[in-house]
Formats: C-alpha cells, sequence, structure tokens
C-alpha cells in the first residue's frame, strides 16, 4: 500500500500582509508552517481557513496577541520531525542530534534550502512587503514514507487580481540530497501590459512630432 504524500505549506515574514497569491500557492496544504514575524492576528486566521497552522513568533511580533505564540515549535508529519524557529541564529539544539530532519526557519527574507548533516535547512522567504530585490515567496514541504522533498515558489511583484493566470517553471534553485527543486513563478500577463504601455507611449511620442 502506497502512502500518502503528506505536503506542509511554508510561509514567513508575512509583517501583516498576506497577498492572495501566497494563498493560492498555499491551498492544498495539509498543515501550513508559519516561521515567525506574523505582524497581524488576521494572517494567522486568514492561513487557518485553507489548513491548520503552526505558527512561531518572531523579532516583530510584540504585540499582545502574539504572546501566545512560541519562539519555536515542533511537528511530526509522516514520520518526519521537524524544528520551527524564526531566527536560525537563536537555534540551541543540534538538529541531528535530536532527531530532527527538517529545520524551517525565516527572518532573513531570503528563499533558502541546504542539506548539512542529513538535516534539511529550509527558509521560504518573505511573503510580505518586498525589502530590496529580493523575491517575494513561500515554500513547500511534501514528505512521503520518510522522505522530503522541498520547493521554493516565488510570487513575481506584477501579479494582480483579474489579470489571466498562467505559469512558467524557470530553471532549479538548486539540490538537495537527489530532491530537485523547482522555481515556480507565476505570471498574470506582463507582456500583454508592456505591450499595450508601449504603444500609447509611442502614439503619444508620435502625435507630439
Amino acid at each position: 500500500m502506497t502512502e500518502r504524500t503528506v505536503i506542509l505549506g511554508v510561509i514567513s515574514d508575512t509583517h501583516g500582509l498576506l497577498r492572495p497569491e501566497a494563498l493560492r500557492a498555499l491551498r492544498g496544504s495539509d498543515r501550513i508552517l508559519h516561521a515567525g514575524d506574523v505582524g497581524a492576528p488576521g494572517i494567522l486566521d486568514a492561513l487557518a481557513q485553507i489548513a491548520p497552522v503552526t505558527a512561531v513568533r518572531g523579532n516583530v511580533d510584540t504585540e499582545p496577541w502574539a504572546r501566545s505564540l512560541p519562539a519555536t515549535e515542533v511537528v511530526e508529519a509522516a514520520g518526519v520531525s521537524i524544528y520551527i524557529l524564526h531566527d536560525l541564529s537563536q537555534l540551541d539544539l543540534k538538529p541531528q542530534a535530536a532527531g530532527f530532519r527538517v529545520v524551517v526557519y525565516g527572518h532573513s527574507h531570503q528563499p533558502k534550502m541546504e542539506e548539512k548533516n542529513g538535516v534539511l535547512y529550509f527558509n521560504p522567504g518573505s511573503a510580505g512587503p518586498r525589502r530590496f530585490k529580493l523575491p517575494v515567496s513561500v515554500g513547500r514541504l511534501m514528505i512521503e514514507a520518510g522522505k522530503v522533498r522541498a520547493k521554493l515558489l516565488e510570487l513575481e511583484p506584477w501579479l494582480s487580481a483579474g489579470k489571466k493566470k498562467g505559469r512558467l517553471t524557470s530553471r532549479p534553485f538548486g539540490l538537495c540530497n537527489a530532491d530537485i527543486l523547482v522555481r515556480e513563478v507565476y505570471f498574470f500577463g506582463a507582456i500583454a501590459s508592456f505591450a499595450a504601455f508601449a504603444t500609447r507611449n509611442f502614439t503619444t511620442v508620435f502625435a507630439l512630432i
């Protein structure tokens, strides 16, 4: 009998902003992990409409509502132990020795995945306000029969409601112990919008001449 794949949506550093594109990317998750800097209690309420949520407190989560959020959490999924915290520099245990297969974290706003000593360190990046030129992204962990696969899902900045959705699969971000990471990009007709913009402006220029 084949074991069912457990899907964990992973999000971090929302800072009070939950984009519709992030919600779409997280649909189908069996559980959602939030690695801190939630920013507002409504974020967790909205995520809970999709799947049960496990969240930790980040450094910006200082309001009274956030006091109930723990600094760290542990999730067991399909035989895999996952340790969650906000800032990886605050990790005060050896995950491998403690029996953890995955460490989920945030804080840096930089999506990243790497494996060290049999432990997958997974940062989904920031799904909140864009910082500098860093991508806006969420993540996904897929667990089956004790094996873990991971993806980073980048949400492009030109996304907006009402535009036709397409999908472009781009080059891999990297490899993790034979788990191929595929970068998924959501594209909402940016080329068509640019062409329309260019046509209007060229018309104006020629009219002036």
